[in-house]
């Protein structure tokens, strides 16, 4: 298989997919999400394989969601009443089912989209320079689902108000603080120290991590309903004026003005 966004490789019997768009800060649109599930469904379903670990091209960006040149007048492109024209919640399943551990090696900002990613992994290890964070509120966009509702399962539900509502970015250390992740390395070292752990889980019994991450997901899988309703929610949200100022803000690089949408919810 020949991926044009991502990059996929083996090594004694680890998988390491890379998002591998570094120009755009590692952005995804949806040819990068489709060749992500390609290649987790591949790493799953191989039996040489034990531990996967996602990361991103570069020191700059894990991942910072998605790419903005994807986006249409009522969101991003090819979507449909159920999703926002990118497959992310298959993703995001994804990663959370595949019976494998999955670590992410967090080597710069993971923001939006991208920092959901790295919520839904099993473990998490990141460069000192790592960046933290949401911006949805910020941009007219949302993740009501796992990045929210299982974010506060890592967080604490007051701390995951926080990140959401006021959209602050936060150090790898300040991550460390509040258990958003399980280790900081020099960026020199981040993926030697990703490959450590990896080792570490090959020695395991894979049958018992296998039971162990089900189990782990079984109290959290009432998300994933809330998921597919958030994400049908957001596509519609895409379409409305309210929606729209926070991206084109965006795009103008300017602070945007939601004022006039501060008391009516009928544009929902």
């Amino acid at each position: 298989m020949e991926y044009s966004d991502i990059l996929f490789e083996k090594e004694n019997g680890i998988a390491i997919i890379t998002i591998n768009r570094p120009k755009v800060l590692n952005s995804f649109r949806r040819q990068t999400v489709e060749e992500l599930i390609m290649a987790f469904e591949a790493a799953g379903q191989d039996p040489n394989i034990g531990v996967i670990l996602l990361t991103g091209t570069g020191d700059r960006a894990f991942c910072v969601g998605g790419d903005v040149k994807e986006w249409g007048p009522s969101g991003y492109d090819g979507s449909s009443w159920i999703d926002i024209g990118l497959p992310v919640v298959r993703l995001q399943e994804l990663i959370r089912s595949v019976p494998k551990p999955v670590i992410a090696v967090v080597n710069g900002y993971a923001i939006g989209g991208g920092h959901v990613l790295q919520v839904v992994c099993d473990l998490a290890i990141s460069s000192e320079n790592a960046i933290f964070g949401q911006a949805g509120p910020k941009v007219g966009s949302f993740d009501a689902g796992y990045g929210t509702a299982y974010l506060a399962r890592l967080v604490g539900e007051r701390k995951a108000r926080e990140i959401w509502m006021l959209c602050r970015q936060y150090t790898a250390e300040e991550a460390l603080q509040m258990g958003l992740i399980n280790k900081i390395v020099e960026s020199s070292a981040l993926m030697d120290e990703a490959r450590k752990w990896a080792n570490e889980i090959l020695r395991l019994s894979p049958s018992a991590l296998k039971m162990i991450k089900a189990s782990f997901n079984a109290d959290t899988d009432h998300i994933h309903g809330l998921t597919k309703l958030a994400f049908g929610a957001l596509n519609f949200f895409y379409a409305t004026p309210e929606s729209n100022e926070g991206h084109q803000a965006f795009i103008e690089k300017r602070s945007p003005d939601f004022s006039e949408f501060r008391d009516r919810g009928e544009n929902l």
